[in-house]
């Protein structure tokens, strides 16, 4: 990790470096790549700005906050990067779960009773998409309970297949897997 410290119209202190040396490591928790870290403490008549660039892999975060305070600037900087580093592990981590299981989306269709008695074409009536997110069996059952149905669409997280497990008369649970060749 290089962590740069810049001073602009104020005098270098080796303790406002250190303080950011170690909020920056804190940092070092969610980046599993090597970081390069820029940091600009300034003083501007009575407002003490700290702006602070992240450069990671493939990644730039940029960040500044302004107070009467330099070590409070450096706190309230380092924790909007925190939130932005997290915003951004959370946007891969979905993007990566979307990717990874594209079977895992699907459309229920809803038909009317009557369009099958008039022999006709059956119409849709309700339409929903839903993410079958990846779960165990008994994750499962317990999400169909606290949502209180009858059945439950998911993605199994053994066998990235999707299944349904439906509640029996008897109270039971009934699972429905399919067979892949």
């Amino acid at each position: 990790m290089q962590v740069s410290v810049t001073f602009r119209n104020v005098e270098p202190k080796e303790i406002f470096r250190e303080y950011v040396e170690e909020k920056i490591s804190k940092l070092r928790k969610y980046l599993d790549f090597p970081l390069e870290a820029n940091v600009v403490l300034i003083v501007e008549k009575h407002r003490h700005i700290a702006e602070v660039t992240l450069v990671a892999n493939r990644i730039t975060i940029n960040a500044q906050e302004e107070t009467g305070d330099m070590f409070s600037a450096i706190d309230l900087v380092m924790d909007k990067l925190e939130r932005q580093i997290l915003k951004y592990k959370e946007k891969i981590k979905r993007h990566k779960m979307d990717s990874y299981l594209p079977e895992s989306r699907w459309r229920m269709d809803v038909y009317a009773a009557e369009s099958f008695d008039e022999g006709g074409e059956p119409k849709v009536i309700k339409s929903r998409k839903l993410l079958a997110k990846p779960m165990s069996v008994e994750e499962a059952a317990m999400q169909m309970d606290l949502l209180n149905n009858d059945f439950f669409v998911f993605t199994n997280a053994n066998s990235k297949n999707l299944n349904i497990i439906y509640r029996l008369k008897d109270g039971h649970y009934g699972l429905i897997e399919p067979m892949v060749d």
